[in-house]
């Protein structure tokens, strides 16, 4: 069957995403070798999987629900090393690190070059100590990524990924002026040493090389990725019905094989119009369907609702999360990132606060009155392997957020941080904040690396991302299950192009042109368009400013 994707012009947002000349580098993978691959679910998940399949020659057709890519749960740190995790194992930690430093790669231009500051508040029973272990473990996991690939040393020198603050160092440091663009380590902690209440933090404060991650550049920049390969078909404002088995073989059977599914898809715009036009509506009017040779579930919170329909019996949670948008006029210049420590769930869980440039600041209170939610964490059942999200949420996920408890939180937001940076009780709320369902695999609501589950006998996976850094190893995975299977044949140079970090629309774009996409896409969302924006990108300054003034 054929399909008819959504124009691109009709896209509210087309204007940013001018399309490149494309140059493919399979054109000699025949048009009748050539396998489909559907992808449900346009978050950081889908899309990053859609631009490494498109990239090899598949004709990759990518289903969002969404007026736009990677529009989900809140993010705003790339998590290089896990260190806001300290229940986490080593090991996970240094898997976080070679991700994180990966999927920059793939999206440069999406993160924000400044120091992350963790803090073990004086009520927690942690010493700062307790981290040291791990954090030289992940020193020498980062030398030996630089050893194998000079390319990988993207976070500054090895020796300082992580620098120690003592109390006597923090108050020299508020004694100096501030500097309003720092250019050293010492120049950022200046404003801590400042604002933070430091008689309410254990030393030594622990600083890294942690990155801002942000969620309007990298929608930008998968989408603009996307554009690249002609073999890549976005459908975005796009309602995935159903999926059925098509070409199925012993289906009575639990083992049974499946080698092409039909995908069902209703696009909304054409809906509307049907709708309009008979003055009535008709919830099946203009649904479409596509056959695959494969089908990739990446629909985020909502996987089980198709891990049901393909008949996938599977235990997982959702948990419905929120951060909070500020105003902070007060910072005197760039801050870092700034971590007080805590245990997640109690009234005293950890407080984060996220620069963004024009002094905007996202928070994460991982309390039941901020960033949790009492109700919020669901798990799925025997009967179906989709967790149920009270309806209030899932209001909240698809109509956005009422304006009393939005405000409300908000605020709680602001005064939780202000305990410990007492003048950001003069900050304001804007009425915004980024929210979402959040997916955990399996029982453990602790858990922070996963990747994908892989089903070869239904030529079907599911991404199973906790983190978006995992999103390309994910991607790694499925095209290895491909080739498996036949579906994509082995040494493909576009492999090669993807170890090599490659990536077609890096050559044509640069920062500017994701500015320009991002702050539509801010400002598409209510979200102040300077939040769009980064204060250091990596490709414009020498990561090696980034260390300390002095020893």
């Amino acid at each position: 069957m054929t399909t008819t994707m959504m124009p691109f012009s009709d896209n509210p947002y087309s204007e940013a995403f001018k399309l490149q000349p494309h140059n493919d580098n399979n054109s000699s993978f025949s048009q009748t070798k050539t396998k489909r691959v559907g992808i449900l679910g346009g978050g950081t998940a889908g899309a990053t999987i859609a631009i490494r399949l498109a990239a090899l020659g598949l004709e990759t057709y990518l289903f969002e629900k969404k007026t736009s890519l990677i529009d989900g749960p809140p993010m705003c740190h790339l998590h290089a090393g896990g260190n806001l995790y300290r229940e986490i194992p080593d090991e996970d930690c240094v898997a976080l690190l070679k991700q994180c430093i990966d999927i920059l790669r793939l999206y440069p231009y999406t993160i924000d070059v400044r120091p992350t500051v963790f803090a073990v508040p004086t009520r927690d029973e942690g010493l700062p100590e307790d981290l040291l272990p791990r954090l030289d473990i992940l020193t020498d996991a980062y030398r030996d990524l630089i050893a194998q690939d000079i390319n990988n040393k993207v976070l500054g020198e090895p020796e300082n990924y992580y620098q120690l603050y003592s109390h006597a160092q923090l108050i020299e440091l508020s004694q100096r002026p501030q500097v309003a663009v720092p250019t050293n380590v010492d120049e950022w902690m200046i404003p801590v040493a400042k604002y933070l209440d430091l008689n309410k933090v254990k030393y030594p404060l622990i600083v890294v090389q942690e990155y801002g991650w942000n969620i309007f550049r990298l929608a930008a920049s998968a989408q603009l990725a996307l554009a690249e390969y002609e073999h890549a078909h976005v459908f975005t404002d796009t309602k995935v019905r159903q999926v059925v088995a098509v070409d199925c073989t012993d289906c009575t059977n639990a083992n049974h094989h499946v080698s092409k599914w039909r995908i069902d898809y209703q696009q909304n715009s054409q809906a509307i119009r049907h709708a309009t036009a008979s003055g009535c509506e008709d919830d099946s009017a203009n649904v479409e369907s596509i056959e695959v040779d494969y089908l990739v579930n990446a629909c985020g919170f909502r996987t089980g609702i198709i891990d049901d329909m393909v008949g996938i019996e599977v235990t997982r949670m959702v948990e419905f999360k929120s951060s909070y948008i500020t105003q902070w006029d007060d910072a005197g210049g760039q801050i870092p990132e700034i971590i007080i420590y805590g245990a997640r769930g109690t009234p005293e869980g950890m407080a984060q606060l996220t620069p963004y440039p024009g002094g905007y600041f996202q928070i994460h209170g991982m309390s039941k009155f901020i960033t949790l939610f009492d109700d919020g964490l669901v798990a799925s059942t025997k009967d179906s392997a989709q967790p149920k999200l009270p309806q209030q949420y899932v209001h909240y996920i698809e109509d956005g957020w009422d304006k009393a408890p939005l405000q409300a939180r908000s605020q709680q937001s602001i005064d939780y941080v202000a305990e410990f940076v007492p003048t950001f009780n003069s900050a304001r709320t804007i009425g915004n904040a980024l929210y979402g369902g959040q997916q955990i695999p399996g029982e453990d609501d602790t858990l922070r690396v996963a990747d994908v589950s892989l089903y070869p006998n239904l030529h079907y996976a599911r991404a199973e991302n906790v983190k978006a850094s995992s999103t390309l190893i994910a991607a790694d995975e499925i095209v290895e299950q491909l080739t498996e299977l036949g579906l994509l044949e082995s040494n493909l140079p576009g492999n090669e192009s993807r170890y090599a970090h490659q990536w077609d629309y890096l050559a044509h774009n640069d920062s500017s042109s994701i500015d320009v996409a991002a702050r539509v896409l801010a400002k598409l969302r209510g979200f102040p368009i300077r939040m769009a924006d980064v204060n250091h990108s990596v490709n414009e300054i020498a990561l090696d400013d980034l260390t300390p003034a002095s020893v």
